[in-house]
């Protein structure tokens, strides 16, 4: 039994040796993530039609941290796509945008979200028609208000038309089923033919020209 203490003994020290360097690697990788992680975040809410177009517009924009699609506006708890596209619920289809505002404004993500829809649409959005799919920005509290109200300004004087964009207080936002989240990601090949196939990007250089975010 005395002979085989020395290999204890050196088992356990190797194995208290293993489990402190693999704390520190842990903790250094957290440590990583905690440094690149923003202080603070944001959230804005816009509708500009196929809430998956809208999406995958956001999911390209620099300070953008995630999206989600949804619907907003209306009357009625946890509605579903089906009784949003059908009408009279009074709902939109909208996304919900997580931002670190430390690199964007929320200016600068209103402005971002007119460009990437017809604001001179009161009917709808390229090939989608109808109330849940006109576009509106929503606001909370006056901040947000004055810079949506400067966008959609903006926006009038730089196309010399008028702009129809609402803007709208703030409801409870609902979050769309699950087929309906990342789903440009999730089905890219059919995602990018419905989206052709809509016109949106062709209609966007219609009225923004050169002003049109990258396609």
């Amino acid at each position: 039994m005395l002979t085989n203490r020395p290999a204890v003994l050196i088992a356990v020290v190797a194995g208290a040796l293993a489990s402190s360097v693999a704390f520190m690697s842990d903790a250094g990788v957290e440590d990583r993530r905690a440094e690149y992680a923003p202080i603070r975040v944001a959230t804005a809410v816009f509708a500009g039609g196929c809430v998956s177009c809208v999406e995958a517009d956001f999911d390209r924009v620099a300070g953008v941290i995630e999206t989600v699609p949804g619907y907003t506006g209306g009357a009625g708890d946890q509605p579903t796509y089906k009784q949003v596209a059908a009408g009279g619920t009074g709902h939109y289809e909208a996304v919900k945008v997580t931002y670190d505002p430390s690199r964007i404004s929320y200016e600068d993500l209103a402005t971002s979200f007119i460009r990437s829809i017809d604001p001179t649409d009161d009917e709808g959005q390229f090939c989608d028609r109808g109330e849940s799919y006109r576009s509106a920005i929503f606001v909370s509290g006056q901040s947000e208000r004055a810079a949506a109200a400067a966008t959609v300004s903006g926006a009038q004087r730089l196309l010399g038309k008028e702009v129809v964009t609402e803007i709208r207080p703030l409801m409870t936002f609902w979050p769309a089923e699950e087929q309906y989240q990342d789903y440009a990601l999730k089905n890219a090949a059919k995602y990018a033919s419905q989206r052709e196939a809509c016109g949106r990007d062709k209609r966007l250089m219609e009225v923004w020209g050169t002003n049109a975010p990258a396609l």
